[in-house]
């Protein structure tokens, strides 16, 4: 009786003895977990160029810079290297050369890339989605990835990250998205706005303001085959209105935008209502419940019309995942 009584004590004490350690070890790996999530950082700041004259390979990242701002130089209807794109540039979306916070920044490319996106339903390279833009935001086509062209770009992209971690989340890197209103977005008050804030640079007819040589343009046309086609990512209203009211004028400051929610959203629809380029890319979105609720086209996993994708109110359309507007542009 005394040997069973203490074998059941040693049970005991062994069994505390496990749900101890078992505890620890769900410890561990609830703080590693926590270590390897994602952190947020607000303070990002583009490398300084003057750093390049000791960096390897530093002609072809100026270079890569060259080719974002001004790629209608080197690629478009005149460009001096190929014939490939519509005449506007990589900077017109990817502000400042791509260092704009809220203005389309590519911080977090070099850290993120390769990366799995739904539109494709594939991981993608930085050369693939490099390509991607000049097809459908350029409206042209796709550069030989083997081209100095594209390994300048890739390498100021690579560059321009090359302090970012990879478990690293900075704040601004697309656009903000604008809160969704509770009515469709307006085309005809979006006129309105256009006319008095808009037209002065990109002109009444929207076709923007060639350089006087017309290699590129001052201002970009926001519609029109010179302009990005249906299936570039800022034909989404969410992209597009978000684009405007934190980036619009172009010296426009993200804490004090010029428009408001309301007047972002209807000059948004009113240009994207405008003709331009429809273009085909049938292998998109193969996944439909991942398509973003403002994508225009169907068909989709829901029961709203392509008008209401387009133009909302987006506050009734439901998203499996997360009843919001998905990012994936």
């Amino acid at each position: 009786m005394i040997d069973i009584t203490f074998s059941r004590q040693l049970i005991i004490i062994g069994l505390l003895f496990l749900m101890a350690f078992s505890c620890i070890d769900c410890n561990n790996v609830a703080n590693d977990y926590k270590a390897i999530k994602p952190a947020t950082a607000s303070n990002w700041q583009a490398p300084d160029t003057n750093s390049l004259v000791s960096t390897p390979g530093a002609d072809l990242i100026r270079y890569g810079k060259e080719l974002i701002i001004n790629t209608a130089k080197y690629l478009g209807p005149k460009g001096t290297v190929v014939f490939i794109s519509n005449g506007m540039n990589c900077g017109n979306c990817h502000l400042d050369g791509g260092t704009r916070i809220n203005g389309n920044c590519f911080a977090m490319v070099a850290a993120t890339y390769p990366k799995f996106r739904n539109r494709s339903g594939k991981s993608e390279s930085i050369q693939f989605r490099i390509n991607d833009c000049l097809e459908r935001s350029l409206n042209g086509k796709k550069l030989d990835t083997s081209s100095k062209e594209m390994a300048a770009m890739v390498a100021y992209l690579k560059w321009l990250g090359k302090d970012v971690p990879k478990n690293i989340v900075i704040k601004g890197m697309g656009v903000p998205i604008v809160p969704l209103l509770s009515r469709a977005a307006s085309v005809e008050k979006g006129g309105h706005v256009f006319k008095l804030r808009c037209s002065s640079c990109h002109g009444a007819n929207g076709l923007g303001l060639l350089k006087p040589d017309s290699s590129g343009y001052i201002y970009p046309p926001l519609w029109g085959s010179h302009s990005y086609n249906v299936k570039a990512g800022i034909f989404r209203l969410s992209s597009s209105a978000g684009f405007v009211k934190y980036n619009m004028p172009y010296n426009a400051k993200p804490q004090a935008p010029s428009l408001t929610d309301e007047e972002a959203w209807d000059v948004a629809a009113f240009i994207n209502t405008q003709e331009r380029t429809f273009k085909t890319f049938p292998d998109d979105w193969p996944m439909l419940s991942s398509k973003p609720i403002d994508y225009p086209f169907g068909p989709f996993s829901d029961s709203f019309s392509e008008q209401q994708h387009k133009y909302g109110p987006f506050t009734s359309i439901k998203n499996p995942k997360n009843n919001k507007v998905a990012l994936d542009k």
